[in-house]
């Protein structure tokens, strides 16, 4: 591939066989159109929606439910066909129309999701969806940005954007920003000669790219690149070839899902040879008999509503963290946060204001910090003179604010007048501004004459270094000086703190100069009068948050298109880094370095510096090699791809542009690093949450087929109640599920964070939700509360009560079993470490599940379709009460044993 940053401007000329004074002709319009294509990105051909729908139900808990909805109607078929038994077939057949209802709530749910993420190529073809100058057959024309080809002479002039890769030939003070590609806000002065050829992307200053906008001057370039071939193109390519992500809480879940299917058909084998064993034969009817108790066991094994609740509680998660000013895009993406171990940040609008500021200066008098306030200093000083009256810029102070337009660096001196007192309107009243000389690069300066009322004036401003060979005296400490040496040491520790230089200078002249002289006769014999330190600052807030996620174990990376000096700088006030010589890894190491290599030195970095977003990416894919969590923040389209590649990517709502946005899974709508922090918090907090959720769930659905499995085991006639006679009707499990275990685990997602959360590490993605004991509090639990449902159902039937009453009894106990047990899963350690009445919205669920529970079997028409009974007022007393035992008892032996446990 053609390096055109490295040709001369008749060379690449030449090779374009373009006349730079004509431009191409119709014929060579038409022949490299059909040789490099059109100005257009290319654009992924969508799935169309119908599809997108349906790949919801590739999900492994969905098809475990669409498993779970074929076995009820096949014991729902069963039921009506050869056992004649309405009842039961209309149970089963209830079942899975519930299920298939919650199935389809989850699939549109997902679609939803899918739809609102896919604009990230749209936005990026927009910014190419514009007009163009371009020179044709000897004559300058207007024509669409996607009609230009390779080869075409454009022209460009402030305010326009590039609209494709270009190579300058002509250069009239042009200077380009370019911070959609590099990150960085300073606009970037163009040249027309050659360059090394392995200068990096942001050195390139003889090279214009598409999606550019020019801050001054003009000038001509010839087209090198368009449509998929620019380096917009290849950010677009990147974007489509970035593999779609998979939470930390999918990958969880699937394991889990594996889990529970093995469990379930293990049940089914297990009721099976039981059965059978019982049955004493191996007949049709024994099988079929056998076989739909089976199937009533396996679906009672599932949690038919863990896809919808766990969406819920991702959503109440969302909304927490758009109270914090993180609009979440994606609901798995909130869990995700909680388990980030690496935040890979960009510099400049993110970590720092994007805001070039003078942060320290000397006037020739003394050396000043420069803070948000008002400025005392001498207002007189030439040196603010000079700062304010050489310069293009316009400020106006806005109470606390500041309203700019120009040039970064000239806004940046501005500000520092208005901090001061200084503006260009005072100084305008009584001085008259005669000639103004522009900025060049090749002098590095920039001068005005002035009328004063005593007399003629030359203010200058510049490159330090340019300013000293320009000048005769210097202003230090009051005093004019030939003696540069006080002056050059306070260059020297400006640049020690990363902070570029601006010289000012003055001459007075006679009115002949003034008037007449040329600008080389002028900018000579000058007086330094002072230098400004300028940087985009650390925004104040990111400091106390580094340190929060430090303490969280959550390392902090810059990652930026900057000067390694400059970012090393920023890192050390930041606290990224501990080390002012700590370690940088630059763009042109990383081209350098293999995948491997660089995968043995991503870890223990936190600074890299002049990278393009080829470089982020393999940053990020190296760290997630070993197996971390990364997220990475941007705000402009060169981070975009960055962002789509991590595990999750944060945007800036405020400056971020608008492909940055649609790439992320998180919005910062007041582009705070704080808000990460505090996002962060709110994804543990969550993660929290569903791992009670999961507890309580898993807990009640062991509870359901323990019981079920003592009656299979267990169960003989007993007065009124036959054998055979299941402890739970399958109607009394899917209310169960749906209502009395459901409800309240919405409620556990509005929880508050247990303890000092941000003081933990990041979980290991690869443990399960269930590990640390819980598996064993899920098991022991859940059957101690299932044995407790037999024995209602058998304590029932032996008190003389009929079948339904039997099953009510049994319902209403495993019913308010798990309402008190929902207050015990809150926690990791006891019911006895939280306030029960904190989670209002738990303490509603609770009572809204626990009275409607009692009101199906008090009503006769649920009576008729769940086949509950009403009871005597004295047992409902009792299957309130009386089920709550085994959750105090074993949750004080859990906090007998750790108060015997050595500290």
């Amino acid at each position: 591939m053609t390096k055109f940053h490295q040709l001369t401007t008749t060379d690449v000329l030449d090779k374009l066989l373009v006349d730079s004074n004509v431009g191409l002709t119709d014929q060579q319009v038409q022949t490299n159109r059909e040789l490099y294509g059109s100005n257009e990105l290319n654009e992924d051909k969508s799935d169309p929606a119908w599809k997108i729908f349906l790949q919801a139900f590739k999900e492994p808990i969905v098809i475990v439910l669409l498993g779970a909805i074929i076995l009820s109607l096949l014991s729902s078929a069963y039921a009506f066909q050869v056992q004649n038994n309405v009842q039961h077939g209309k149970e089963a057949l209830y079942e899975a129309v519930a299920i298939f209802i919650l199935v389809i709530i989850n699939a549109v749910i997902v679609f939803f999701q899918e739809m609102s993420t896919k604009k990230s190529l749209d936005a990026l073809k927009e910014m190419n969806n514009r007009t163009t100058v371009v020179l044709r057959d000897n004559k300058w024309q207007v024509i669409p940005t996607t009609a230009l080809v390779v080869g075409d002479i454009i022209k460009v002039k402030m305010g326009d954007f590039v609209e494709a890769d270009v190579r300058w030939i002509k250069s009239s003070e042009l200077s380009v920003v370019e911070s959609h590609l590099t990150g960085e806000p300073d606009a970037i002065e163009k040249i027309t000669k050659a360059l090394s050829a392995d200068t990096e992307l942001a050195e390139r200053t003889n090279m214009g790219y598409s999606g550019s906008t020019v801050a001054n001057g003009s000038g001509v370039g010839v087209v090198v690149g368009i449509g998929e071939n620019t380096e917009l193109g290849n950010i677009a390519s990147m974007l489509r070839n970035t593999d779609k992500k998979t939470s930390p809480l999918q990958i969880t879940i699937k394991k889990l899902t594996a889990s529970l299917m093995k469990i379930s058909g293990g049940i089914v084998l297990l009721t099976f040879i039981i059965g059978i064993i019982k049955a004493g034969e191996l007949s049709i009817t024994s099988l079929s008999s056998v076989l739909s108790t089976s199937i009533s066991l396996a679906v009672a094994s599932i949690p038919d509503a863990m896809p919808i609740v766990l969406s819920i509680v991702l959503t109440i998660g969302a909304t927490k963290t758009a109270v914090n000013n993180g609009l979440i895009k994606s609901l798995n993406s909130v869990e995700t946060l909680g388990s980030t171990s690496y935040i890979c940040s960009d510099k400049t609008g993110t970590l720092t204001q994007n805001q070039m500021t003078v942060t320290k200066f000397y006037d020739g008098h003394n050396e000043f910090s420069v803070g948000d306030g008002d400025l005392e200093v001498n207002t007189n000083s030439p040196f603010f003179h000079g700062a304010v009256l050489v310069n293009e810029s316009s400020v106006t102070k806005d109470g606390d604010d500041f309203q700019t337009f120009g040039n970064p660096t000239d806004i940046a001196l501005n500000v520092l007048g208005q901090k001061a007192g200084v503006t260009k309107q005072s100084l305008t009243n009584d001085n008259q501004i005669l000639r103004t000389l522009p900025f060049s690069s090749d002098r590095k300066m920039m001068s005005v004459v002035v009328k004063m009322p005593n007399g003629f004036r030359l203010y200058t401003k510049g490159a330090p270094d340019v300013l000293l060979k320009h000048s005769q005296n210097l202003l230090i400490d009051g005093q004019l000086t030939k003696d540069s040496t006080k002056f050059e040491s306070i260059i020297d520790n400006f640049a020690e703190q990363a902070l570029r230089t601006i010289a000012v200078a003055y001459r007075d002249l006679t009115k002949r100069q003034a008037e007449t002289a040329s600008l080389e006769e002028l900018e000579q014999d000058l007086t330094i009068t002072g230098v400004a330190g300028i940087i985009d600052p650390p925004r104040p807030e990111v400091k106390q948050s580094v340190k929060t996620l430090n303490d969280a174990k959550i390392e902090v990376v810059m990652i930026t298109g900057d000067h390694a000096k400059t970012a090393r700088a920023i890192a050390y006030d930041l606290g990224i880094v501990k080390s002012k010589d700590a370690r940088v890894i630059e763009g042109s190491e990383i081209e350098l370095m293999s995948d491997d290599e660089l995968f043995n030195s991503v870890i223990g970095t936190n600074i890299y510096a002049r990278v393009t977003p080829e470089h982020k990416q393999r940053i990020i894919k190296q760290l997630q090699r070993h197996k971390q969590v990364v997220a990475m923040t941007g705000d402009g389209v060169n981070d975009a791809p960055a962002l789509k590649a991590a595990d999750i990517g944060i945007a800036m709502g405020i400056n971020g542009t608008e492909v940055t946005k649609d790439s992320a899974d998180l919005i910062l709508l007041d582009d705070k690093f704080t808000t990460i922090e505090k996002s962060v918090r709110s994804g543990r907090m969550i993660y929290a949450n569903i791992k009670n959720f999961m507890r309580h769930e898993l807990t009640t659905n062991v509870a359901e087929v323990m019981s079920l499995l003592f009656g299979l085991f267990f169960t003989q006639s007993v007065g009124q109640v036959p054998a055979g006679t299941a402890t739970l009707s399958a109607l009394m499990v899917l209310w169960v599920n749906m209502i009395s275990d459901s409800l309240p685990s919405f409620a556990l997602g509005y929880d508050v964070a247990e303890s000092d959360i941000m003081k933990e590490k990041p979980r290991d993605v690869n443990e399960s939700i269930l590990a640390n004991n819980t598996w064993s509090r899920v098991l022991i639990r859940g059957t101690v509360m299932g044995a407790m449902v037999y024995f209602g159902f058998a304590w029932a039937a032996q008190m003389g009560a009929t079948s339904n009453q039997a099953q009510t009894v049994a319902f209403l106990t495993l019913v308010f079993g798990q309402l008190w047990h929902v207050f015990d899963a809150r926690s990791s350690k006891s019911i006895y470490r939280r306030n029960p009445f904190e989670n209002k919205h738990l303490i509603a669920a609770v009572l809204f599940a626990g009275i409607s529970s009692i009101l199906v079997t008090a009503i006769p028409f649920f009576n008729v379709v769940m086949g509950t009974a009403q009871l005597p007022g004295i047992v409902y007393w009792i299957v309130i009460f009386v089920p709550a035992l085994p959750t105090f008892i074993l949750s004080g032996i859990k906090e007998i044993r750790a108060w015997s446990r050595p500290v």
